[in-house]
């Protein structure tokens, strides 16, 4: 944790950007968590032990945090994004996502991702040389109903 949280820092001090204490509140949160938090949830969660950071200063932060490229910014269809440190030194697993349309629930799954790989960078070798695009990542989500749902 040590070694992430000071490359955390150096990278946003070399993005021009302050070490603030609602920076390092946040980054804290979404790295102590699996779930994947909109800002509403973050805020939530400040509020209770510091309730001078205000929502602006999550959405800012959050903002910045996605900038720099530490986390993934995700829109599930339920009208929030949704929030989840990126793969930075190897510590969240790449995944994708089953997200229920009746209870919201979202599965992250890894079970394919070795033969999606192979798909994916065909796929993406074949865009990027029919449309001269250089592709830096990309998202699966599936949408359907959990199993719960389903009953």
């Amino acid at each position: 944790m040590q070694d992430k949280h000071y490359d955390w820092k150096e990278k946003i001090r070399s993005n021009g950007g302050r070490l603030t204490t609602p920076r390092k509140i946040i980054f804290n949160i979404l790295n102590s968590t699996p779930k994947h938090l909109s800002a509403e949830d973050v805020y939530f969660i400040i509020h209770k032990k510091n309730p001078k950071i205000g929502l602006p200063t999550v959405y800012r932060t959050l903002d910045t945090l996605f900038k720099i490229g530490y986390l993934n910014k995700f829109d599930f269809g339920d009208g929030h994004f949704r929030y989840e440190l990126s793969d930075f030194q190897n510590k969240h697993q790449h995944h994708h996502h089953l997200i229920c349309t009746k209870c919201g629930k979202i599965v992250d799954y890894t079970d394919f991702i070795e033969k999606e790989t192979k798909l994916v960078n065909l796929t993406e070798k074949e865009l990027s040389k029919k449309y001269n695009f250089r592709i830096d990542n990309h998202i699966f989500q599936f949408y359907g109903l959990c199993n719960k749902c389903k009953k």
